[in-house]
């Protein structure tokens, strides 16, 4: 299966809809009046559908194990047609749309099995999806020009020549896949007045002021003495959301420093300084946090 460990988790929804033809306006009266001999057509096909979607995993070999926390099936008869309308929802790191059209195709086949000693030519047709939502595509944030970004890598022993940077290049990696343009990267030592002047110089010309490194508890770690009181606002979404995130994949996270807030109309950010600390900071919050230059501009959080 593909490795979905790094998502983070989001309300999920999909609509799938499956068409039941048959062939006489008497198997729809019978549906409608409860009177097919192997029993309740609609409510026994719900169950079944109800089932499907919970065991979807089982039958798709790539689709993950999902709880499924919300299931409806809904139905529309025209003339012979009869409409399913399988909703589904979760919160959780992948989409939905597998298990609702599964839960759809399986609604119509229990309709087909029921039906079909009284009527020889039913049809099923259409499973498609009508819609989903809580993927990459509904959080997308639309700008008129590249944000900007500036990646400075706080490290004495990396200043110094000792050891080579990873997690700096990880953070412009990154930013490059969510269309965020690194201006500048720089390694830097672990001393305070380097840290505000590399501060207060490239957040005036780009959104987005990177560090990583110096967010524990070592004497030398300290990036966020440093930015602490030049930030404006504090934004403490941004570092739970960030320690919770790593927290829930090693137990060590709980000890970083992570720092997030606003110094003019820039977003500046103090992250781990090691590879896995870095990576696991930008997976949390990317690209979700560039909303945050809408809501700067006094945008409400409907908009994209």
């Amino acid at each position: 299966m593909v490795d979905i460990t790094h998502k983070i988790s989001t309300l999920r929804t999909a609509t799938a809809k499956a068409t039941v033809i048959v062939s006489l306006q008497a198997t729809i009266d019978a549906v409608v009046n409860n009177l097919v001999p192997k029993g309740n057509v609609l409510e026994m096909a719900k169950t079944a559908g109800l089932f499907a979607v919970k065991n979807t995993h089982l039958s798709i070999p790539d689709c993950h194990p999902i709880p499924i926390e919300f299931t409806s099936v809904e139905y529309q008869i025209n003339a012979l047609s009869i409409d399913i309308i399988f909703n589904v929802k979760t919160v959780y790191k992948t989409g939905v749309e597998v298990e609702a059209m599964h839960g759809a195709s399986i609604v119509a086949l229990t309709m087909y099995d029921m039906l079909k000693p009284i009527d020889k030519n039913i049809e099923i047709s259409t499973i498609k999806l009508i819609s989903k939502e809580g993927g990459k595509s509904s959080f997308k944030n639309r700008f008129p020009s590249a944000i900007k970004a500036a990646v400075f890598v706080c490290s004495d022993s990396i200043f110094a020549g000792d050891k080579q940077d990873r997690s700096g290049k990880i953070i412009v990696e990154k930013l490059e896949v969510c269309g965020v343009e690194t201006t500048h990267y720089e390694i830097i030592p672990d001393e305070i007045d380097v840290i505000q002047e590399r501060t207060k110089a490239f957040a005036k010309e780009n959104q987005l002021v990177i560090f990583t490194g110096g967010t524990g508890l070592s004497p030398r770690d300290v990036t966020p003495q440093a930015l602490e009181p030049l930030l404006e606002t504090r934004i403490p979404g941004i570092e739970e959301a960030i320690r919770s995130y790593g927290q829930q994949r090693m137990p060590y996270s709980m000890l970083s420093r992570t720092v997030a807030g606003t110094l003019g109309n820039s977003l500046v950010l103090a992250l781990p300084g090691s590879t896995n600390g870095a990576k696991e900071s930008m997976d949390a919050i990317f690209p979700h946090v560039l909303h945050v230059f809408h809501i700067l501009k006094g945008k409400n959080h409907d908009t994209k």
